[in-house]
């Protein structure tokens, strides 16, 4: 994805930031399901990561199904998303170094900040990151 902008639904968008919220010592994690580009559902996957305050892994059965639900839906995957529950919304070098699907954004939810919530989204390929601005749409 080469463009410098991203586009989301204030729907989706409240999806993510409303998980964050109710998960404030934990990072959240999923998926992002897109047609032509467009943003249209969000998959939210358990985080099984040893230590789910500060790292992420997406729950491998539940990443299978969700990709297999974009796929009955003729979606691409769009997005990878996730929180930041104390660092601000930039991809940490785990983030970095575990990125592998170099074709999809990296959305990053941040409670790091004095009472506004933080997305911020990143492409992320061979180690090298670039911030996307991110636009909301109805």
């Amino acid at each position: 994805m080469n463009t410098k902008e991203i586009q989301l639904s204030r729907k989706i968008t409240n999806q993510l930031l409303h998980a964050a919220q109710i998960s404030p010592t934990q990072e959240i994690c999923g998926l992002i399901g897109a047609i032509e580009g467009l943003a249209t559902s969000c998959y939210p996957i358990n985080n099984t990561a040893d230590h789910p305050e500060t790292r992420f892994l997406l729950d491998e059965k539940q990443q299978i199904s969700a990709m297999a639900m974009m796929r009955d839906k003729n979606e691409a995957l769009f997005a990878i998303y996730h929180s930041h529950p104390t660092a601000p919304a930039v991809p940490s070098e785990t983030d970095i170094k575990m990125a592998s699907y170099p074709d999809a954004m990296h959305l990053i939810i941040s409670l790091n900040t004095k009472g506004v919530l933080e997305i911020r989204g990143f492409s992320i390929i061979d180690g090298s990151v670039a911030e996307k601005t991110l636009t909301l749409i109805s």
